[in-house]
Parts: structure tokens; C-alpha cells; sequence
């Protein structure tokens, strides 16, 4: 223990996150649970034998004693051993576990089986087949996935899936006046009995009795909830990246350090539009999210989305044992993502080979031509990016009129209905190789697009754009005669974070060099 009695990097708890519990060093977590340390938030659970309940890390009752402890790497497991969450610490606004493998097959499996069941548009099962439609979207048999998540975690993937839609109904409960029908179905149950049932089997209280005990937060101007993320985390350098891009209409980053934005969820047979408002209480390692009401339907795939475009479930402990030694100044920078793929995308085209600044005129120009309007209460906040469905009949014409080369307008229309006509998807649950492999398959796309957009849009913490010219700069090989493939040999020492070391090299215009094993 250090002498701020917080653990030092030695004292971290070597938590397997992708193991049972009985493989977990429960004496490491119980050292985290005493310190109360945010950086160990969301990776492990501690269900007290004596209560009942499961809390956080960074819970603050009393410190329970050390044989009334078991640990949990997940929630679902601590549910399904019978414990019920805490009404204090939350364990629904802990940042979410993310284990990244690239040798373990199992491991692999199991990260993106989770990936798959997080996401909130996955939930909804009409035909109750969901199980079948993540192993054949895998390319494994129900049966195997089954037998991983049982050996990996002691939990089937709908008992994974049931505390995930459980807990996020929890949060809606505890923060919005949401009616209780619609907490329900926009948490993923079919129907309220159902749903009731769970809620009942698992906490012992039904929604009513909880959201008695702790009332309604919701703000007089849309819907608010609250985020939980991992310290350390640089707010200022991600809203600066944030400032530098947006479009004036659709973004804005005010001197109070808020993040808005307009937004279009397309779920289903539905579209919904409104805005939301990000702001971070850094003293408390949280972010404040308002809703508009027009987006209070699909709030948890709002909250889903906006977790991954402002990386909140980053681990920076796991990062920054890989990266450290090469970026000493970079612990608290994390890879911003994007609300919405398909902009993310565009932008990436409109960016290729000229400056931000340059690309972020020519979005601009895109969102004033085909953008759609939208009512909010914010006088920056004006329009919605053009859908996938209106980019996709623009004519090369239109689009040359903005000052698009030819190139970019085939690469933009290509997009366009890929997402629009043909199901391709780009957010944090989609087949990376597969969808790498269809991007660079379109006019106008190469590498170095594929991969940004894989960093950003897809959520993949391994990409690596070998080709950027800044990147070779950083790195001291723009004047090597293979500076992309150098680049790439050199990149392999930091897998499986070499996103998160594309975005330290830009931000310190330098690699650190190498005199020993990163700390």
C-alpha cells in the first residue's frame, strides 16, 4: 500500500476478468475493496455473505470483514449466486469489463459474445431464438458458446443477458420517470409480467417498491442519468479532440466542458431524433448524461453508444502497463469514438490526405447541404447528419459542388448504402476482420480509412493505420524507406492497445524510447 493508501501498481489485483470466480485472487480484491480505488471500478464485484448484496469497489459503507466476502468478475455472476445489487454504490453504473485476448480462442469467443450482448438493440427477440442468432453470427454452435461462457464465467449467456437488461431497467427505475411498461420493454422484456417476475426473482422488491425507496432524478429539460468511468482520464484532451472536428449545428463543446449533440437512432421499423448533453463530474469519476424526451424510448442504446464514443469503459491500468514506457504523459488519453458510425465514417473519407481543419469544412458543407433540421433548446444544436439513406441517392453533381473529389463521392455513396441497403455495421458489435475487409472492398477506401474507422467507429482497440504520415513522424521513421511497414513491425509491442498508442503518438508528436520493460 502506498503511502496515500492507495494500492501501488505492484498491489493491483490480478483478476482475470474472463475467468470463473473461484479463479479470481480474492485477496487482491479484498486490498482494492479497503482502498476504495475508482481505477478498480467494474473489475471485479464483492457480494457480502452476511447482507446479501453485491457492491462496487468503490462503495462506501463500512468495509465489510474479509470471510463475509466473495468475489465476483461479473455482475451476473454474483446474481446468479444468489446476491442482489447495492442501492448505494450501483453496481449498474459501474464502466463495463472489457478483456482484450488475441492468443486465448476461448477468450476471444467470450469477449465478443459479450460485446454482442451489451449492446442494447440486441435485446429485443421477438422470435426467442436469441442464443442461436450469436452463435451463427460467431460461427460456433449454440451448444460450444454455452460450454465457454460456463467454463469462463459459471454463467449461461441468457443469465448473462437477464442481469444486463435487469440492471439497466434498475437505472431507469432510479434516475427517470419513465412508466414502468416502458422500462420494461426499452430494457428488452416482452412483456411487464415478465419482467416484473425477473425483477422480483432476483432483487426481492418489485419495480414499484424500488423506485419508492430511492424516487425519481429526471431534470426539468429531458431525461438525466448518471456514468460511471475508470480514473485516470485526460476530460480535457478528449473534449479538445471533440472541439477540433465538430460541425457547427449537429456538436458543440462549451467553456463549461459540455459535449452536445444532435442524434438519429434507427431502430427497427423506427426512427427517433433529439439531442443529448454530456457533462463530466470528474470529483465523483462520473458523466452526467441528458436525454431529450424524443430519445427516451431507446435510452439505453443512447447510454450504450455514448459509453463507447467517450470510451468510459477503457481500463487504463491494462493499458498503461503496455504503453506507459513509450507514453509517459499519455496514462489519462483514451480513443474518442463516435455517436454515430456512419458520420464517423464519412468523415473519415472527407479527411483522407488533407488537414482536420480541411475536413471538417467539407463535413460542414455536407450537413448545411443535406443535413435535416431539428428543434431543440439549444441554439447550437440545429441539425442532424444526412442519413444513410439521403447520402445514398446523392448524385456525384451535388457532391462535387462541395468541393468532393470524385474519389471521395464513390467512397461516400459506397458507404451510404452499405449502411442504408446491404446491413453493414458499423459500431462496437460488428465483426472487425469482416467489416475491415468490406470497407477496403468499396471505391475510394484503403488502409489507412479502414482502420481509422475500426479505432473509432468499430471500437477495436488493435487498429493500427500503418500508412499515416503523422503517426511515421511521431515514431522517427519519415524518412525510412519502408516507413509503413516499420511502423507496423515496430507497433507489434504494444498489442493489444495499439489504438490507444495511435492517439498517445499524435497527442505528444513523439515516442518516449525504450530503456526497459514499461511500468
Amino acid at each position: 500500500m502506498s503511502g496515500n493508501g492507495q494500492p501501488s501498481p505492484s498491489e493491483r489485483p490480478t483478476i482475470t476478468v474472463m475467468n470463473r470466480p473461484d479463479r479470481i485472487d480474492a485477496d487482491a480484491c479484498y486490498r482494492a475493496l479497503c482502498s476504495h480505488d475508482a481505477r478498480f471500478d467494474g473489475q471485479f464485484f464483492t457480494a457480502v455473505t452476511s447482507t446479501g448484496i453485491y457492491c462496487r469497489p468503490v462503495c462506501r459503507v463500512r468495509t465489510p470483514r474479509r470471510e463475509n466476502c466473495r468475489f465476483f468478475a461479473h455482475a451476473a455472476q454474483a446474481e446468479h449466486a444468489g446476491f442482489r445489487p447495492c442501492l448505494r454504490c450501483r453496481p449498474e453504473l459501474a464502466p463495463m469489463e472489457r478483456h482484450w485476448s488475441s492468443e486465448d480462442a476461448s477468450a476471444i469467443l467470450l469477449q465478443q459474445a459479450t460485446l454482442w450482448l451489451d449492446d442494447p438493440q440486441h435485446w429485443h427477440d421477438s422470435e426467442g431464438n436469441m442464443g442461436e442468432r450469436m452463435a451463427a453470427r460467431l460461427g460456433v454452435s449454440d451448444r460450444h458458446l454455452r460450454r465457454v461462457f460456463e467454463d469462463q464465467l459459471g454463467v449461461s449467456p441468457l443469465q448473462y443477458l437477464l442481469t444486463r437488461k435487469l440492471l439497466t431497467a434498475k437505472q431507469l427505475l432510479a434516475d427517470t420517470d419513465l412508466p414502468i411498461t416502458q422500462v420494461a420493454l426499452v430494457s428488452g422484456f416482452g412483456s411487464v409480467r415478465r419482467f416484473n417476475a425477473a425483477f422480483f426473482e432476483h432483487y426481492r422488491l418489485n419495480p414499484t417498491q424500488l423506485r419508492r425507496q430511492i424516487g425519481t432524478r429526471d431534470s426539468d429539460q429531458g431525461t438525466t442519468v448518471r456514468l460511471g468511468y475508470r480514473p485516470p482520464y485526460d476530460v480535457a484532451a478528449t473534449l479538445a479532440f471533440f472541439r477540433q472536428r465538430l460541425i457547427e449545428g449537429v456538436a458543440f463543446v462549451d467553456e463549461q466542458q459540455r459535449f452536445g449533440q444532435t442524434l438519429r437512432m434507427d431502430i427497427g421499423e423506427r426512427s427517433h431524433r433529439g439531442w443529448l448533453i454530456a457533462e463530466f463530474d470528474e470529483t465523483r469519476n462520473q458523466l452526467v448524461l441528458r436525454v431529450s424526451d424524443e430519445l427516451r424510448e431507446v435510452l439505453p442504446q443512447v447510454i450504450h453508444r455514448l459509453r463507447a464514443a467517450l470510451d468510459l469503459d477503457a481500463d487504463p491500468g491494462a493499458i498503461n502497463a503496455v504503453l506507459h514506457g513509450a507514453f509517459p504523459a499519455g496514462d489519462g488519453l483514451r480513443v474518442p469514438g463516435a455517436l454515430d458510425g456512419f458520420e464517423l465514417a464519412v468523415r473519415a473519407v472527407l479527411g483522407q490526405q488533407i488537414t482536420v481543419a480541411a475536413a471538417r469544412t467539407l463535413a460542414q458543407r455536407l450537413v448545411n447541404r443535406f443535413g435535416e433540421p431539428i428543434d431543440t433548446p439549444f441554439a447550437a444544436l440545429t441539425r442532424l447528419f444526412p442519413a444513410p439513406a439521403v447520402l445514398a441517392q446523392a448524385g456525384g453533381d451535388a457532391l462535387g459542388e462541395l468541393g468532393i473529389v470524385k474519389q471521395r463521392q464513390a467512397a461516400i455513396v459506397a458507404l451510404a448504402r452499405g449502411v442504408a441497403e446491404q446491413g453493414l455495421v458499423l459500431n462496437g458489435s460488428a465483426d472487425v476482420p469482416a467489416t475491415i475487409a468490406a470497407l477496403k472492398a468499396m471505391p475510394g477506401i484503403g488502409d489507412w480509412t479502414a482502420q481509422y474507422i475500426a479505432m473509432r467507429a468499430l471500437r477495436w482497440p488493435d487498429a493500427f493505420p500503418a500508412g499515416d504520415v503523422a503517426l511515421h513522424k511521431a515514431m522517427g521513421l519519415q524518412e525510412a524507406k519502408h516507413p509503413a511497414r516499420e511502423a507496423e513491425a515496430a507497433s507489434l509491442a504494444w498489442k493489444p492497445w495499439r489504438s490507444y498508442a495511435v492517439l498517445r503518438a499524435w497527442s505528444a508528436g513523439h515516442v518516449a524510447p525504450q530503456t526497459g520493460a514499461t511500468a
